[in-house]
């Protein structure tokens, strides 16, 4: 875990700025948001809630990992995979035009679905979920980032993904 306090009861700004120097410190960059690649938006609010659809680690220029853990992709990769995932995830919510601060807005992570692409055999899924889900507690704190999750394995992903995520967030502003 990162060594920040958290920031729950700051202005939204600064937990903007909190959690982008959080990333900073685990060795990312916000990049920015990736365009849905279909007929959907990124993250949608509505009433409170900011939905996020499905992210995986993909790049500007496409996909950095594709494969199937437990196959051609190791545990390792996976969970490098997860993490490079819940960044564009955090993009996602940052750029959302609904949230006046980005992050800062964000009030607490409700859930986290992680799917694995995966062979029958391979039952850690939840060892995969854990790298992203520990990203996000990181660079959103404790107050905002502790949440529910499920973590599910899948015959296959869109673009030939290892992992994807999708969260369901509380915000304000």
């Amino acid at each position: 875990m990162v060594g920040v306090t958290d920031a729950g009861d700051s202005a939204p700004e600064e937990r903007r700025r909190l959690g982008w120097e959080r990333l900073s410190q685990l060795g990312h960059s916000l990049p920015e948001p990736l365009a849905a690649k279909g007929g959907y938006v990124a993250a949608r609010a509505f009433g409170g809630a900011l939905w996020v659809a499905g992210h995986t680690g993909r790049g500007p220029e496409g996909p950095r990992l594709t494969g199937v853990v437990g196959d051609d992709v190791t545990l390792e990769q996976a969970q490098e995979e997860a993490r490079r995932a819940a960044v564009n995830l955090l993009a996602a919510v940052d750029g959302c035009p609904s949230l006046t601060a980005g992050l800062g807005s964000v009030e607490a992570l409700l859930h986290v679905r992680v799917f694995v692409a995966a062979t029958t055999e391979f039952d850690r899924h939840p060892l995969v979920a854990d790298a992203a889900s520990q990203l996000l507690h990181d660079v959103l704190g404790p107050a905002a980032g502790t949440h529910a999750r499920t973590a599910v394995g899948v015959s296959s992903l869109p673009g030939g993904s290892a992992v994807e995520l999708e969260a369901v967030l509380a915000y304000a502003g």
